[in-house]
């Protein structure tokens, strides 16, 4: 069976977009940017629709049902706690969202500022159920384990400590063991 192309909608005015826009909320906190994004596919096309668009984004706004700055916290806290990324992955998140700079920049800092961020990598390597490398291949999977860290969010200073705390050595590429055994005093 072949799938249908979605039917294009009657686009519909304030009211419905209200009403839309409220149900929408209901199942999920959304940025101002996707709220608008979905309200363009009901909204009437031109300026009417965006004039639409602004007013209820605005009764939104007034209502605090939609706020920007609420869903940052909310969302940085959940992703902190929960999930236990790093600073880095939820600020690239948020201005993937549609966030402003400075918001991220001011959630982010009230967020993280008394977090550890060895023991928050080290509690998400436990929560991922990664282990510590060791073997034949402790070298791929120590750099396994720093690429996994390194997209969670973590900087490379918190990830070469907790490698140090795990008694693990850093991955040397040949190029850089090459200039160690050059700076070797001959004898």
């Amino acid at each position: 069976m072949a799938f249908q192309r979605a039917k294009k909608r009657e686009p519909v005015g304030e009211a419905g977009l209200f009403e839309y826009a409220v149900g929408t909320l209901a199942r999920k906190m959304r940025t101002v940017r996707d709220l608008r994004r979905l309200m363009r596919n009901r909204a009437e096309e031109g300026e009417a629709g965006e004039a639409a668009m602004d007013a209820v984004v605005a009764r939104l706004t007034e209502l605090k049902y939609l706020s920007d700055d609420r869903f940052a916290a909310d969302y940085t806290r959940l992703r902190k706690e929960n999930q236990k990324f790093g600073k880095r992955r939820v600020q690239q998140d948020l201005a993937q969202k549609g966030i402003s700079k400075e918001l991220v920049a001011s959630t982010i800092a009230t967020a993280y500022e008394d977090v550890d961020e060895v023991a928050l990598a080290r509690a998400y390597c436990e929560k991922k159920r990664m282990k510590q490398p060791s073997g034949a291949d402790a070298q791929k999977e120590t750099v396994r384990v720093m690429n996994r860290l390194m997209r969670a969010g973590f900087s490379s200073t918190a990830i070469f400590k907790l490698l140090r705390a795990w008694n693990v050595a850093p991955p040397v590429e040949e190029s850089d063991a090459v200039d160690l055994e050059d700076d070797l005093p001959q004898f």
